[in-house]
């Protein structure tokens, strides 16, 4: 299926050429993976076992954290390796894999902030039947329809870069494979797969951004109309820390992404990809449990 006559291996660069920062790199990036892991981990073995953590809101933060631990691990390892043994080389049909799946797990990962803002909306907008809307069969599909929707929406442009020509140059500027730095060093017309790329950000972006941001317009103008302080307080803090990982997660992609042309546009802030890729999964866990009364009580109880 992974034809390409051109070119078989691609060289990927590293995010510098400075020898004496390829060790602190390489610490740094094995520190923030390695607590990704294990905080990720952590809440999804919190969720399983704790019977106080069987809500919705936590089946979709324990789907959440396998998420995370999935789309660092399609790009992190790859380049510590590279780091370690000074092989920067990637085969062709590897390259594409890695494409494919960083990009359906941050798709998937977008679907899932939605339908975890959708799930506050309900809890917070229509408490009285949120035990109906939200049951256990309802949030089983609803992340079945993530996974689904991830791959189905990637699924198209990778198999354009399959059938990509490489001419001149097997360089990929960046530090793992992604499709913008692809595109720049292909000779092949790229205008339509351009085009379907731009559908399917707008389909998975700009729906579920939509999504969330409707999601958080009726939930705080329900807040607002609560009679007490405490009441406010306590349904803002049950939100928080999702409004912070959104704004993490969708507030980088802006960044990286959004842009006119792929050929013209892998002048990539490297250094915001690595937050995206590694610094935001490890942050995410933390997030989450401390500003969570029932998840540092679960933590505490089971260690």
């Amino acid at each position: 299926m992974m034809r390409n006559q051109t070119i078989t291996t691609f060289i990927l660069l590293r995010l510098t050429d400075d020898p004496q920062l390829q060790i602190p790199i390489f610490m740094f990036l094995c520190f923030t993976y390695m607590s990704n892991i294990t905080g990720n981990l952590t809440i999804i073995f919190l969720t399983l076992v704790d019977s106080h953590l069987k809500t919705p809101m936590y089946f979709f933060l324990q789907n959440f954290a396998l998420l995370e631990i999935s789309f660092t691990s399609a790009c992190i390892p790859t380049y510590l390796y590279n780091i370690a043994t000074g092989d920067r080389s990637i085969t062709y049909s590897i390259c594409v894999i890695q494409v494919f799946f960083i990009d359906a797990f941050g798709v998937t990962e977008f679907f899932l902030l939605a339908i975890m803002s959708y799930d506050r909306y309900v809890a917070i907008c229509k408490p009285l039947h949120y035990i109906t809307i939200m049951n256990n069969k309802v949030c089983g599909k609803f992340v079945l329809y993530c996974w689904a929707a991830g791959v189905l929406i990637i699924h198209p442009p990778v198999m354009m870069i399959v059938n990509l020509e490489f001419c001149d140059s097997n360089v990929i500027d960046y530090f793992f494979c992604d499709s913008s730095p692809i595109l720049k060093i292909s000779c092949s017309d790229t205008w339509l797969l351009e085009q379907m790329a731009i559908t399917c950000a707008v389909l998975a972006f700009i729906t579920t951004l939509l999504c969330v941001v409707l999601s958080y317009v009726y939930i705080i103008k329900t807040i607002i109309r609560f009679p007490s302080a405490q009441q406010r307080k306590r349904a803002f803090s049950t939100c928080s820390s999702h409004m912070i990982v959104v704004s993490i997660t969708y507030g980088s992609c802006i960044f990286i992404y959004v842009k006119p042309s792929a050929k013209d546009s892998v002048a990539i802030n490297k250094s915001v990809t690595v937050l995206m890729t590694s610094i935001a999964p490890m942050l995410n866990p933390f997030i989450y449990t401390l500003r969570n009364k029932q998840v540092r009580q679960a933590f505490s109880d089971s260690f």
